[in-house]
């Protein structure tokens, strides 16, 4: 897995209190070029609540740690009732200079949160896969896993500031905690009977997707995919649609971009080979396709993230 951008800052909220977040409005100005973050809420002191889409309110202690995977628009709110707010008004006005620290509420008990957000590309933090819930909460077992948070959350509160250039050496520390806190989620999580994750142990799918993924290069028919699992392609078409709201094919497209776009960030291929790594015969079908997925060429798009463009 592959994260970055990570970034960490502080809110200190005293109840009564309750504010309204929609990460998209301002997750260019975390992180330039990005639409959407991965957001985790890591409560260091006091206890809140969190609701996706005004759905049921999930309730976090201190040293639970919130994880909203694919930076849905949320409310987060304290023990006693309160108005609920538009964040960006308690802020100052985008394009911040400087990470700006939350401060906001009454004169009552106060719940100090780190908040951490990243940007991923992995199938995982794809929000039209919607692997994971769209949020949770992870409670930290007592032992060494609860002693790694809260040593994360002691070391945040120390370095978090208003300084325009933060550490970039701290940048690790949100990206460590969590994968940890995933690892504790998934190994505790009940069964998922729909997405990524469940179709990964599924019988019928699992086959289909791991030859998929070793080799996204090869020219794939429903036919050619459904006898590695040895069911009817019928059967394959209507698995793939249940569990992951797409077909075959589709999904094989969706899996040779997400390959691209690692090959792009992460080596200096040439956008003809990199084509013919995702089963493309020529480079000019290879930018269609890719430009449909992600809006620009696989050549800006590869400019637009690197310090220097790669020929």
């Amino acid at each position: 897995m592959r994260l970055d951008g990570a970034i960490f800052f502080r809110a200190e909220l005293t109840e009564a209190w309750a504010f309204l977040s929609r990460p998209r409005e301002y997750a260019s100005a975390l992180r330039p070029g990005t639409e959407r973050l991965i957001l985790f809420h890591i409560i260091a002191r006091g206890k809140c609540w969190v609701s996706v889409d005004d759905q049921e309110r999930h309730w976090a202690d201190t040293g639970d740690v919130i994880v909203l995977p694919y930076g849905d628009k949320h409310d987060l709110g304290g023990v006693e009732d309160a108005e609920i707010v538009p964040i960006l008004t308690l802020l100052p006005p985008l394009p911040w200079v400087a990470i700006p620290n939350l401060r906001h509420g009454g004169e009552g008990p106060r719940t100090d949160i780190v908040c951490g957000y990243l940007h991923s590309s992995d199938p995982l933090f794809d929000p039209t896969l919607r692997a994971l819930p769209p949020v949770f909460v992870v409670h930290p077992p007592e032992g060494p896993a609860a002693h790694w948070v809260q040593a994360s959350i002691n070391y945040a509160l120390a370095s978090v500031s208003e300084s325009p250039a933060p550490d970039p050496s701290a940048t690790r520390l949100p990206e460590l905690l969590l994968i940890e806190v995933l690892r504790l989620h998934l190994a505790t999580a009940p069964a998922i009977e729909q997405g990524w994750i469940a179709a990964l142990s599924d019988p019928v799918l699992a086959p289909a997707m791991a030859i998929l993924h070793a080799a996204p290069e090869k020219k794939w028919t429903v036919a050619s995919l459904a006898a590695t699992s040895a069911v009817s392609r019928s059967l394959l078409d209507e698995r793939f649609r249940q569990m992951l709201g797409r077909s075959p094919i589709r999904y094989l497209t969706g899996w040779r971009m997400h390959v691209a776009q690692d090959l792009l960030a992460t080596t200096n291929q040439g956008i003809a080979a990199i084509a013919r790594r995702v089963g493309y015969d020529s480079e000019e079908a290879f930018s269609r396709a890719f430009k449909r997925s992600y809006g620009s060429s696989p050549s800006v798009w590869r400019a637009e993230r690197l310090p220097s463009p790669m020929q």
